[in-house]
């Protein structure tokens, strides 16, 4: 695995993040991420108020009428809790639908000798959003009855598994730009390793807040460096940078 090629990368993009490009695309995924959020809040706890009557009887209380108020606000803090764990997921996930405008601006200063790649259309590129939002919010919430069974290594399943989502998922997207959708999954298997151990990276400073939310720019542009540093060298990968 390329340690030091990964650690380059990241160094590289980290000084970057001044790129006016890194900005738009970090706040549209952070307001987009947090209007998804409150607007999921807002509408699970209008239904969990819809379904729940408005009085009922229970053994030794009696009439309860304030038992819809009790779940609603229940539902609102329950959403809010699992936020704190799907924040960034879903940042990163939308984040992802923008990622084309960091890894210009990344090949503009580090690679403008390439050609302009393949543009992926904007309607692919939004399925491909929506799936890896529902990976990544499927693991994490599967992977949070993993931390409360497992507390000890809870984060290293933290990190282990948004390590490998995330690189497994930024890798190709930036892959898919240059050589398509089989053979960036074919350069995915290749460099497995070294992809993991990039998202693993980027998957760390998640657990500190604030510093978590720069983090799918950093993801995105750090895969950008590591993509063209891994297949640019061609008795390696068998891959030329020209090709489409």
């Amino acid at each position: 695995m390329a340690v030091g090629l990964i650690f380059r990368s990241f160094l590289l993009a980290v000084g970057q993040l001044s790129d006016p490009r890194f900005r738009r695309v970090f706040f549209l995924g952070i307001g987009l991420a947090l209007a998804l959020l409150i607007g999921f809040t807002a509408g699970f706890t209008w239904l969990t108020d819809r379904i729940t009557p408005d009085d009922i009887w229970l053994p030794v209380l009696g009439e309860v009428q304030w038992l819809d108020d009790l779940l609603s606000w229940g539902a609102a803090f329950l959403v809010l809790f699992l936020s704190m764990f799907l924040m960034i997921p879903v940042a990163s996930a939308i984040t992802s639908m923008f990622l084309d405008d960091v890894a210009r601006a990344v090949e503009d200063k580090h690679f403008p000798h390439l050609p302009q790649p393949q543009a992926v259309p904007f309607g692919e590129a939004l399925r491909d959003t929506v799936n890896f939002l529902g990976v990544l919010v499927g693991a994490n919430l599967v992977a949070i009855v993993l931390y409360l069974i497992l507390a000890p290594a809870a984060i290293f399943i933290f990190w282990g598994l948004n390590g490998f989502l995330l690189g497994r998922e930024y890798f190709t997207m930036v892959a898919i730009r240059w050589v398509g959708r089989a053979e960036a999954k074919r350069l995915r298997r290749k460099f497995i390793g070294t992809i993991w151990m990039a998202g693993t990276l980027m998957a760390i400073p998640l657990s500190v807040p604030l510093l978590n939310l720069v983090i799918p720019i950093l993801g995105a542009a750090t895969f950008t460096h590591l993509f063209h540093d891994l297949t640019m060298r061609p008795r390696e990968t068998g891959f030329r940078s020209d090709q489409r």
